[in-house]
């Protein structure tokens, strides 16, 4: 077993790729000046099952991903810094932090490429680009449906994964692929299945009729006013309070009323 830096975030590393953080805790400032003074500058990332990335005392999931360091720029109140994802690994105990979080970890095997599996590659990258095109059509997305991938395919299916617009826990099952065709079919089938989620408008007034809708009693949907149907509790417009009295005409004055 392997003892290593722990950064639990509340997202997802997938290897191959790009993660930039914002370091401002003492603690992972603390972690980072221990790590830089090695050759090979890496800290392991978990997600985060239940609480908050900043202040400690969270959950965490046991299946992350190892980062390497490749920039730093310090600034006055904090440091940027962006690191790469590599291997995968499973936390087999939390250790004292020390002051940070420190796990010990066991490494999972290197997905093996296959030249049988090009065609699955291409059809899920197709997916993905697709899906993301049709997204940015009704909100941004973090990244562009044109995004260069690598050359290499094993990384390049790796970066799909990454891209690809998918919550944590989806981003989590795909990092636990055993084999690169299973990640590649996961890739295909849980993109398609966001998909509806993605690229639905709803808002104005469908917006409107389905918040009532939601709110009638039974599901139903809200029955059209007739034309002689007001508002329920509010009175006609020539119908009297009741317990108001009616008011008086006014008088009309004598003489001149100007100043």
């Amino acid at each position: 077993m392997t003892a290593i830096a722990m950064f639990p975030l509340g997202s997802v590393l997938l290897p191959h790729m790009p993660l930039p953080l914002r370091i401002f805790e003492q603690r992972y400032l603390i972690m980072l000046g221990r790590l830089l003074e090695e050759e090979r500058p890496e800290f392991g990332v978990v997600l985060i099952e239940r609480g908050f990335e900043a202040g400690g005392g969270d959950q965490r999931f046991m299946l992350g991903t190892l980062a390497r360091i490749t920039h730093v720029v310090p600034r006055a109140e904090d440091l940027q810094l962006v690191a790469v994802g590599g291997r995968r690994f499973e936390v087999t105990a939390w250790l004292e932090d020390d002051p940070h979080p420190v796990a010990e970890v066991r490494f999972l095997p290197e997905l093996a490429w296959s030249a049988g599996l090009e065609g699955l590659r291409a059809d899920a990258e197709r997916t993905v680009r697709r899906v993301l095109a049709r997204s940015a059509e009704f909100a941004d997305t973090v990244w562009d449906p044109d995004i260069e991938l690598s050359d290499d395919p094993m990384e390049a299916s790796w970066q799909l994964a990454g891209i690809a617009p998918l919550g944590p826990i989806d981003q989590l099952r795909l990092l636990r692929c055993r084999s690169a065709w299973e990640l590649l079919t996961h890739i295909i089938e849980l993109t398609e299945a966001a998909e509806p989620a993605l690229t639905t408008a709803l808002g104005g007034a469908a917006l409107d009729d389905e918040l009532e809708r939601m709110l009638q009693p039974d599901g139903s949907e809200p029955a059209e006013p007739g034309p002689g149907d007001t508002q329920p509790g509010r009175p006609e417009p020539d119908e009297p309070t009741p317990g108001r009295p009616e008011p008086e005409e006014p008088e009309e004055p004598d003489g001149d009323t100007s100043r």
